[in-house]
């Protein structure tokens, strides 16, 4: 039998090392994000808290309740979202102002409708549950919703991607595979010398 290729050997257990950590990695990831699921998920029993003004990365209070008060709307986003009966349209958010020229201002999602169009609501006080927000971190979901529009549908866990295992089982999959082909070329070496 002809000697291994060193340093192909070399670089394809490097590899699949790699891929075997990545993968530990992603299971270690994937106990985390269920342990941060649980606290979410307990997070709907506990008493209200105040709007944070700054959060904090570490300790997002996500599906907690709070209240906001918007002092005055200074824009509209509309985004694709569902009512509280499951109907797709469009969730309506409120950029306000909280506090001062200045001050950190809130997401507020005050309702639902149909249309994309700006609802009519010049601000007032809200209470809701803290949601996460894709270009702001935070939200509050109004639990009524303002201006005629209709609820929206309430932030659920559900929504929270999770699905570090699925890419711990890619990794080692990867890893599996790089292995079985290099061991499937390096037949294939030993057989043409063989011929040879």
């Amino acid at each position: 039998m002809k000697r291994l290729p060193i340093f192909v050997t070399i670089i394809v257990l490097a590899a699949v090392a790699t891929m075997i950590g990545l993968g530990i990695w992603q299971l270690q990831r994937a106990e985390w994000k269920n342990e941060l699921l649980a606290t979410y998920e307990a997070a709907s029993d506990q008493p209200a808290i105040s709007y944070p003004s700054v959060p904090v990365a570490d300790d997002l209070p996500y599906f907690r309740r709070s209240s906001v008060n918007c002092l005055e709307v200074l824009a509209w986003r509309a985004v694709s979202g569902r009512n509280a009966n499951g109907q797709s349209g469009w969730a309506h958010i409120a950029h306000c102002k909280t506090a001062g020229a200045e001050g950190p201002g809130a997401q507020v999602v005050a309702g639902w409708s149909r249309s994309s169009d700006d609802p009519e609501w010049s601000g007032d006080l809200v209470d809701g549950i803290i949601a996460p927000d894709s270009q702001h971190i935070l939200r509050l979901v109004a639990s009524e919703p303002v201006a005629g529009l209709q609820k929206s549908q309430e932030p659920s866990t559900e929504d929270v991607p999770n699905n570090h295992m699925g890419y711990a089982v890619q990794w080692f999959l990867f890893a599996g595979i790089a292995l079985v082909i290099y061991f499937l070329a390096l037949r294939g070496r030993n057989s043409a010398a063989a011929k040879a």
